[in-house]
């Protein structure tokens, strides 16, 4: 009636009832532990201080892992210590399915995650070839190996990442069967990219009609992987292969949000 790894929607369950099926075996709601790094970081609401910034991550974080139907088990913010963090990954490898962290997994003094994943576990996947998001982190913790995924602390490298990298991986250990990778559509580039660069790039774009109606890609103005309004202002990304100039007109590949986003 309805196959095994299917991600149930209102039409599933209609089904189930239209034949008198009174329950479904189901998996459970993934457990997701997550936790932000930095000192820098304060909650909003709080007052500012030099060099402090809002914590945005930890919300973005949350809704992303909330809207994938995860429970979760928000830890705040660890102290930007060795200690502290590698305390904070233990206890949290204990009570979840998977462990999500924010920030600390570059290679800068204060960046704690990285070390700490190798003294209680192992790391399999650090730095991939991509703009933004090159420092993203995959691995095990503790004795139950509880998977862990270090995503960068700039908040669009946060989103861009969780997009492409958890998001497949979540479906996947909720049980989904069928693709989990997201699915680009073909537009023309409504913009020129003269200066490519040496790893691939997902950048915010929008998908709208053109001058003259046809389907257009147009692109936010700043790469800056901290503007996080340009995540606000898009409705996708386009992907720029590493090293490819783009002419406007030219067709390029667009990852709608409907395809990254629940």
């Amino acid at each position: 009636m309805v196959a095994a790894g299917t991600r149930l929607g209102p039409q599933h369950l209609g089904l189930a009832a239209s034949v008198g099926c009174a329950a479904l075996a189901v998996y459970r709601r993934l457990r997701v532990a997550v936790l932000s790094s930095g000192d820098e970081l304060v909650e909003p609401g709080q007052p500012l201080g030099p060099g402090q910034i809002y914590n945005s991550n930890r919300y973005t974080l949350r809704g992303l892992l909330q809207a994938l139907g995860c429970e979760v088990v928000d830890l705040g913010l660890v102290a930007d210590t060795l200690e502290a963090t590698t305390q904070a990954l233990a206890a949290a490898a204990e009570q979840a399915d998977l462990v999500v962290a924010s920030g600390g997994v570059s290679v800068g003094e204060e960046d704690h995650v990285k070390p700490a994943v190798e003294q209680i576990g192992r790391l399999d996947l650090w730095r991939v070839a991509m703009r933004p998001g090159k420092p993203l982190a995959f691995g095990h913790l503790g004795p139950r190996r509880t998977p862990f995924i270090g995503t960068p602390g700039n908040p669009v490298s946060l989103f861009v990442t969780f997009c492409l990298f958890a998001r497949p991986f979540i479906l996947r250990r909720q049980g989904v069967a069928g693709p989990v990778e997201p699915q680009a559509v073909r537009a023309r580039a409504g913009f020129d990219w003269p200066k490519p660069d040496q790893r691939r790039e997902f950048h915010r774009a929008r998908l709208g009609p053109g001058p003259d109606g046809e389907p257009e890609v147009s692109v936010y103005p700043s790469r800056s992987s901290a503007a996080l309004s340009s995540v606000a202002w898009a409705n996708g990304l386009v992907v720029i292969p590493e090293g490819r100039r783009i002419i406007r007109g030219e067709p390029v590949s667009f990852l709608p949000f409907s395809e990254l986003i629940p």
